[in-house]
């Protein structure tokens, strides 16, 4: 028996339809000498640090670093009754075939169940890229060695193993540091999850320390035979009122500049440069990019857009979703004209008259096998689709996918960028035009407005009038333009995954941006967007009131206040991705990257032990000790109290209004105005009638000794048998009205009562 194993039930079933004469059996898909199974994607899950030894369910920095020596795994209890079925399936085949989703997670879901149950039977490997009949049998046809992709599992591998080390130990050491300096809650620590949330707290940082800047641009228009010629002023980066930025803040001589060019009111062409330039056809999607643009044109978050591929790829429209790549194989070229045939039949967004347009002699950039790893960039497949049934978000972005695949098929767009300099009055201006030679692909994206995301002219897409050097031109008309600095903006959902995708603009060390520009940035296609979606679960993030914009809460400050910056800054991790990518390669092994993963995993635990962390604003500190107060809630009367973090203070304050009395007023009725000096600490005894009759009280809370009263004086006896503690009078509950005397310390000793004060010789 030849067994698949699925990444899913809807792969499973995809193969099975492939395979033909499927017969369905508990839990798998019986056809013929073959049979389907699944998984639910990963069906064995880590150890947690306790089931390796039961001291881990309680945190203590003493503990740290947790690193396995074995790495353990474990059934998922949801998925006990499927890995049954896969076990038994596993013992009677004879081959096995890996058919996880073409990706390292897909390769690894699979490989770790046949190392969990020890599988020593050959495997193959199918990779499919999408669902329909034609592209299955394929694959089926095409069948690989599965010891090929040992890169792809140790890939998945690696990443585990590192998230599980950073999150386990990096979570709990920070969590019992920011709790002694006064941080609720838990400050979760995630590889890729921290230095993504860090980038939104620095941005707002940013957007709250703005100071905007006024600054000013001379426009000039001259009259040419020919037409009229807009002009920018082109001023001296050293003149005076100009800044760092290259910006002019001085808005006299803005305006002194177009006095003298409306003087002179005349100007020469000094040169005319024209250069033919092409823009080759766009590149089809990957699932980032995908991501972006439509959360740029539609609103829709990652997640939303990756549910909504994966629901098209299940349905066998589009190939698969969780594509790092833009390119496609050459031997899919030839499938084009049955595509194209199929979007035909589309009318949303003229789809089906682009559709009748596109020339298949046409062979771009895209199609290139030597840009092709385990998966290729998502377009549509030969499967007819029913349009109707398909919902809002559905059809908005097959049709994004289609009109990607479909300028494939167009020319390449072609303009003629002028540039034209003009001297008039000792001064130079530019004017940029261009010129559309064939419009090509582009004419399919084709947009009525020409202005840009300010809501100014985009000045290179205007038409300037055919000029030769030195003729002459004519003042026309001038403005003076006063712009002001805007600051960077909150990072939507989309964009936030941009940034992670082209982490290498946000890392600290700067020598590092250029040997990560090549590197696919910080988590995978396949994660990012569950990244981005965990942190506002977590409420690390939330939404601005536009519901768009996101922006960091308590919590993700509180993170970043606590961490050092090599862990909120996505240096490291970037290196991490980088590393990654050569254990995919097969240029790193694993054993040299779970080093270095220890390696730098003690170096930040020591730093967390070391750490000074600067205790929240506000935040209450013990006048004896110095250190934290918390409110804590009585479990007897439900009432609030407060207590110093350190356990050897002792000190305890009561509730006011939430916050701790430190400064308690007494009741002047209670009190005599009898004192007397404390034993313990040196300070007052004050004579106090309370509630329960009168005492002597220590005027300092941290002391807080009392002793009883005699004839208005306390009764100060050291107890005789230890010496430590002090004597005090309590009632027999047995015999109520008898009274007798013990010690504080509760030494045992016990002494009789001789009206009101210790028998100390009975």
């Amino acid at each position: 028996m030849r067994l698949f194993i699925a990444e899913k039930p809807s792969l499973a079933r995809a193969i099975a339809q492939g395979l033909g004469n499927g017969k369905k059996e508990n839990g798998c898909i019986v056809c013929g000498d073959d049979t389907v199974t699944w998984c639910f994607g990963h069906i064995l899950e880590q150890y947690d640090p306790d089931e390796y030894d039961e001291k881990y369910k309680h945190w203590n920095l003493e503990d740290l670093p947790i690193i396995p020596d074995v790495w353990k795994l474990s059934v998922k209890k949801d998925a006990s009754a499927q890995f049954k079925i896969i076990k038994e399936l596993i013992g009677k085949a004879e081959l096995i075939v890996n058919a996880g989703d073409p990706d390292r997670e897909g390769q690894l879901l699979v490989d770790e169940v046949l190392e969990y149950v020890h599988n020593k039977k050959p495997v193959q490997r199918i990779l499919l890229n999408a669902l329909d009949d034609k592209s299955v049998k394929e694959a089926l046809h095409d069948l690989r060695n599965n010891e090929d992709f040992i890169g792809l599992k140790n890939s998945a591998l690696a990443r585990s193993r590192a998230d599980w080390l950073v999150g386990m130990n990096l979570t709990r050491a920070f969590t019992i540091r920011g709790r002694q300096a006064g941080y609720d809650g838990v400050v979760s620590v995630g590889r890729v999850q921290t230095p993504t949330m860090a980038l939104v707290v620095r941005r707002e940082e940013e957007i709250k320390n703005f100071k905007s800047t006024t600054h000013y641009e001379a426009k000039v228009i001259f009259q040419h035979a020919n037409g009229l010629l807009p002009t920018t002023w082109k001023f001296d980066k050293e003149l005076d009122g100009v800044d760092e930025e290259g910006r002019l803040l001085d808005k006299s001589v803005a305006e002194s500049v177009i006095e003298k060019v409306k003087a002179a009111g005349t100007g020469t062409i000094e040169s005319v440069e024209q250069k033919k330039k092409q823009e080759g056809q766009r590149l089809p999607y990957s699932l980032s990019a995908l991501q972006i643009e439509a959360g740029r044109r539609y609103g829709y978050t990652p997640q939303q857009v990756l549910d909504t591929m994966q629901s098209l790829y299940e349905k066998k429209y589009t190939t698969y979703p969780r594509s790092d790549c833009d390119y496609l194989p050459e031997n899919q070229y030839a499938e084009a004209g049955h595509v194209i045939s199929n979007l035909k039949a589309i009318e949303k967004d003229g789809l089906n008259v682009i559709a009748s347009k596109a020339d298949t002699s046409i062979h771009s950039r895209a199609w290139n096998d030597k840009k092709i790893s385990a998966h290729h960039a998502i377009v549509p497949t030969g499967e007819k689709v029913n349009f109707d049934s398909l919902d809002q978000r559905e059809q908005n972005l097959y049709v994004m996918v289609a009109m990607a695949y479909l300028a494939q098929f167009y020319s390449i767009h072609t303009y003629l960028a002028t540039r034209i300099t003009v001297k008039s009055a000792d001064e130079t201006f530019i004017g940029n035009g261009k010129q559309i030679i064939d419009n090509g692909w582009k004419a399919i994206y084709q947009k009525s407005s020409q202005k840009d995301e300010d809501g100014e002219e985009d000045e290179s897409n205007v038409v300037l009038p055919e000029v030769h050097d030195g003729e002459s031109v004519t003042y026309m008309d001038a403005k003076l333009l006063e712009k002001q600095t805007k600051p960077p903006k909150r990072f939507t959902p989309s964009t936030l995954l941009k940034a992670m995708k082209e982490i290498y603009r946000y890392v600290k060390d700067g020598n590092l941006k250029a040997e990560l520009k090549e590197c696919s940035g910080i988590g995978t296609e396949a994660t990012r967007a569950g990244i981005i979606d965990k942190l506002q679960k977590a409420a690390f993030l939330g939404l601005d009131k536009s519901k768009k914009y996101l922006v960091p809460l308590e919590k993700a400050y509180m993170a970043v206040k606590v961490l050092p910056d090599e862990i909120t800054y996505p240096d490291t991790t970037a290196v991490w991705e980088k590393e990654l990518d050569e254990v995919s390669k097969g240029t790193m092994d694993l054993t040299r990257f779970t080093q270095s993963q220890t390696d730098k995993l003690n170096l930040f635990l020591k730093a967390a032990k070391t750490a000074k962390i600067a205790p929240p604003k506000d935040v209450p500190t013990c006048p004896t000790c110095g250190k934290v107060l918390k409110r804590i809630k009585s479990k007897k009367n439900g009432k609030y109290y407060w207590i110093c973090s350190d356990r050897e203070c002792k000190t305890i304050f009561g509730d006011k209004n939430g916050k701790p009395d430190l400064n308690p007023k007494k009741k002047t009725s209670s009190l005599s105005g009898l004192t007397a000096t404390c034993p313990k600490c040196g300070k007052k005894l004050r004579q106090i009638k309370g509630k329960f009759g009168v005492f002597w009280g220590c005027e300092d809370r941290a002391c807080n000794a009392s002793f009883n009263d005699h004839k208005d004086k306390p009764v100060i006896e050291k107890c005789p048998g230890c010496g430590k503690g002090y004597l005090r009078r309590y009632e027999s509950k047995k015999k109520p009205g008898n009274f007798f005397w013990a010690c504080t310390e509760h030494c045992g000793k016990f002494y009789r009562d001789n009206d009101g004060l210790p028998n100390l010789d009975a």
